[in-house]
Parts: C-alpha cells; structure tokens; sequence
C-alpha cells in the first residue's frame, strides 16, 4: 500500500522542486492522512526530492541531444565551426585584395 502511494505521490510530484514550507506541509499532509512517522514522511520527501532532481537532470541531458539532432537535421553548424570558417574566408579575401 505504501508503495503503491509513494509512486503515485511520485508522479504527482513529477520534475518539481519542492520548497521547504511545501515539503513541511506535504509532510503534515501524510502524518494525518496515511499514519506515517514524522521519519517515514521525512524520509518519502527525500526519495521524491532526489527522483525530481534525476528527473530534472534526465530531461536536460534529452533536450540537449533532441536540440543536436534538430540543429544536425536542418544543417546548422556550431559557432565555433562557423567562426573558423569566417576567419578562413577573412584570410582568402585579404589574400585576393593583395594580388
């Protein structure tokens, strides 16, 4: 039964960052309502708060390789690329001008 409401509290509680009046609350919250030791409680609040951190940092590390591929896609090229480039152009011009 507990895990059963520790995934759906879980879920509920998704990418988010709990602030600390929050998680008092939400703590108070399970004390009365499921019976659960101020431990229990404080303890289900650091699972959910560590699973919303991994969460976070799972969806950053997706966005960022969906951004590559969309960027590899359309035929971007990175920043750096395209600065060494402009200064190989620079150098070619300069060199025409002297001829």
């Amino acid at each position: 039964m507990f895990e059963m409401l520790e995934k759906v509290i879980l879920a509920g509680l998704g990418a988010m960052s709990l602030s600390q009046k929050k998680a008092d609350e939400l703590l108070d919250e399970l004390r009365e309502k499921y019976k659960m030791s101020e431990d229990e409680g404080r303890d289900f609040l650091g699972k959910a708060e560590n699973m919303a951190k991994e969460m976070k940092s799972r969806l950053y590390e997706l966005s960022e390789t969906e951004v590559k591929k969309a960027i590899d896609k359309i035929g971007l090229v990175p920043r750096d690329e395209f600065e060494q480039l402009q200064k190989r152009v620079e150098a070619l011009e300069e060199k025409l001008k002297n001829n």
